[in-house]
């Protein structure tokens, strides 16, 4: 059993600004992206220059923050949000859905693709070798919050969150972060060093993701508003990541199987 540890959830301020480490997780993750797609233009990506990676983060950033705040308050407490509005803009206060961020962060991509010429998995296949990384941050921004933690376990690695009271739990967001972060960039990462048909990547990023959330979601305490949908261990998480395994599937056959 381990207390997790209590951080303070202000980083630094700056007369009456506070920088929030929630929202610092969030520009580290869009800063890694920038770097490593940077890194990869021209060298692993060819068609891709350095500059345009700019440009695309600035895009990326925008539609996940966006569709990841509106995702939160449609899909897991619209009701608490309508009774008080004000509450939308406290994104530092956590509650972030990633699949309304996806949903986003696709609309951007598909006006990036737009602005550039180019075709939509040309430019989701490129950002998906660089979204786990933004994940992986995130995810440790909920550890810091102490929130979206586990259920209850007896397990040696149980910890006690402060915000979850006495019991022991998983700590699902760093599951989340070395599932969805780390080992779904290093799945992506090592298919990516060999060329594939449009829209393989995309359609890998799609299903490994959903895999992943539906495998933590039975460590994941539900939220308590909604808690579980059926069977007593079927949850909101998992039923938005069906769809996401059920496509991925397809877009990879899709990829092997289009005609030329």
């Amino acid at each position: 059993m381990i207390n997790a540890p209590a951080i303070d959830p202000v980083a630094f301020g700056i007369g009456p600004l506070k920088v929030h480490w929630y929202g610092l997780m969030y520009l580290f993750g869009f800063a890694g992206a920038w770097l490593v797609g940077g890194y990869r233009a021209g060298r692993q990506e060819a068609g891709w220059e350095k500059q345009e990676i700019s440009d695309l983060v600035f895009y990326f950033a925008i539609g996940a923050i966006l569709g990841g705040r509106i995702g939160y308050i449609l899909f897991y407490n619209l009701g608490h949000y309508l009774s008080n509005p004000i509450e939308i803009f406290y994104i530092w206060a956590g509650g972030m859905s990633f699949h309304g961020g996806l949903l986003g962060a696709i609309s951007a991509m598909w006006l990036y693709g737009r602005h550039t010429q180019r075709t939509f998995f040309a430019v989701t296949d490129f950002a998906a070798v660089l979204t786990p990384i933004g994940l992986f941050f995130g995810r440790i921004g909920n550890f810091i919050n102490q929130e979206l933690w586990g259920r209850v376990t007896d397990g040696p690695w149980g910890m006690i969150f402060k915000t979850g009271g006495p019991l022991p739990r998983h700590p699902s967001q760093l599951y989340e972060a070395t599932l969805e972060g780390v080992a779904l960039f290093v799945i992506l990462w090592v298919f990516s060093n060999k060329a594939r048909p449009i829209g393989f990547r995309s359609g890998l990023f799609l299903c490994g993701y959903g895999v992943f959330r539906f495998l933590v979601e039975f460590a994941r305490q539900p939220d308590v508003h909604i808690g579980y949908l059926a069977f007593n261990w079927f949850t909101m998480g998992q039923l938005l990541s069906l769809p996401m395994i059920l496509f991925g599937i397809w877009l990879i056959w899709r990829s092997y199987n289009k005609p030329a």
